[in-house]
């Protein structure tokens, strides 16, 4: 009898300010987010023999919970201390890497990669204690193979893309190519690759019941001659099946706590696991090509980034944050071979954290609505780059 395995990834995010912003125009919104993010560890921790779930939290989001200021706003609603602490639970919940300010990686310039990644990882390590984490998470799911040399140098042992974009190299079943790590190369670089189910979690996140998603994994995985992994991922915070607070009418009640006990009760259920007990169990197969794209949006299929990069305007910011990004790096390196000067790096330094928060996906998604958001970074980067060289 072979095992199902479960992998189940969330994603949560808020930009910077998007959550007070919520609350004080939109109050009940802002607490269905921070409810959402809340009744996980509740609904959990009676679970912690079976429950497994990794969890993305972007570095805007890390940083809006651990504010004293907003804990103390926000007290009566949830508290974020306990929530952040309940989150370090090993046995239940995986923390996957990603990038501080939540950016489309392939779309911003290469120069940017790398401080998204290594700030998220300062807040991170501050806050759930550990330096360790196996897996990463694209913001979007947006992916590139020329990703791979970073997250190898960040020390991550896998990355999570969409079913979508990814194309076998060694000869294998579809089965084999959704349900089994592989390995993907570029040049002299690999990472292990984890593929998410796009139509299962498509399911996952519009809402359905624990028998229906069994005999459908069941009928997906029924030729694989291996343990299969089934990997759905979506937002954990965005939709009615989230966010709606009713016994029985969300995610949680109405849905994964069945599944927890079914797998309690029978090893012939469906398993959650977490990825890397996995790969470290089962291993990987076979090589694989992913081809750029991120995960499907509510109206696109994620080919070729439109959803971000379909109007002039988006595409007009996007080149102004290349030039950004190209002045600010040069100005920075210029500025290491010379005297030391505290005044001149703290410019430097904030010109760049405005153009980091510049390249927000979010600023991208809604077509130009954000976009002046972008705008407004790069205009006030652009002011401290010249303040910096006076």
């Amino acid at each position: 009898m072979k095992t199902i395995n479960h992998a189940l990834v969330l994603n949560f995010h808020q930009p910077a300010g998007n959550l007070e912003y919520l609350l004080d125009n939109h109050p009940w919104d802002g607490k269905q987010v921070l409810y959402a993010m809340d009744r996980m560890p509740r609904k959990l921790l009676p679970y912690q023999d079976v429950a497994r779930v990794h969890l993305s939290l972007s570095g805007t989001l890390l940083e809006t919970l651990s504010s004293p200021d907003f804990q103390q706003r926000v007290y009566g609603i949830v508290d974020c201390g306990s929530l952040l602490w309940q989150l370090q639970n090993y046995t239940i919940f995986n923390i996957l890497g990603t990038g501080y300010y939540h950016p489309v990686l392939p779309l911003i310039p290469a120069a940017d990669r790398k401080d998204h990644l290594q700030r998220w990882r300062g807040i991170a390590e501050h806050i759930f204690w550990r330096k360790q984490f196996e897996g990463f998470w694209p913001p979007e799911m947006g992916f590139s193979m020329e990703l791979i040399p970073l997250l190898k140098r960040m020390g991550y042992q896998y990355v999570l893309v969409d079913s979508e974009h990814v194309e076998a190299v060694t000869k294998m079943s579809w089965p084999e190519l959704r349900y089994r790590p592989h390995i993907a190369r570029y040049n002299d670089d690999e990472m292990i690759i984890v593929v998410r189910d796009r139509e299962l979690s498509n399911a996952k996140e519009s809402g359905m019941q624990y028998d229906w998603f069994s005999r459908e994994v069941q009928e997906r995985t029924k030729w694989c001659d291996f343990p299969p992994l089934v990997t759905t991922c979506t937002d954990g915070d965005n939709g009615g099946w989230f966010r709606n607070h009713t016994e029985g009418s969300n995610f949680w009640s109405g849905f994964y706590l069945e599944l927890l006990d079914a797998a309690r009760a029978s090893p012939e259920a469906i398993q959650p696991c977490f990825i890397h007990d996995y790969i470290n169990t089962h291993g990987v197969f076979g090589e694989v090509s992913v081809n750029t794209g991120a995960w499907n949006t509510g109206w696109h299929d994620g080919r070729d980034f439109i959803q971000w990069t379909g109007s002039q305007r988006q595409k007009d910011a996007l080149k102004r944050l290349q030039e950004t990004s190209t002045a600010i790096h040069n100005a920075i390196h210029k500025a290491a071979l010379q005297t030391q000067d505290s005044e001149r790096d703290d410019k430097l330094e904030q010109a760049l954290w405005h153009l980091l928060r510049a390249e927000t996906s979010c600023n991208f998604y809604w077509g130009e609505a954000w976009v002046n958001r972008c705008e407004d970074d790069l205009e006030t980067a652009w002011g401290y780059l010249k303040e910096s060289q006076q």
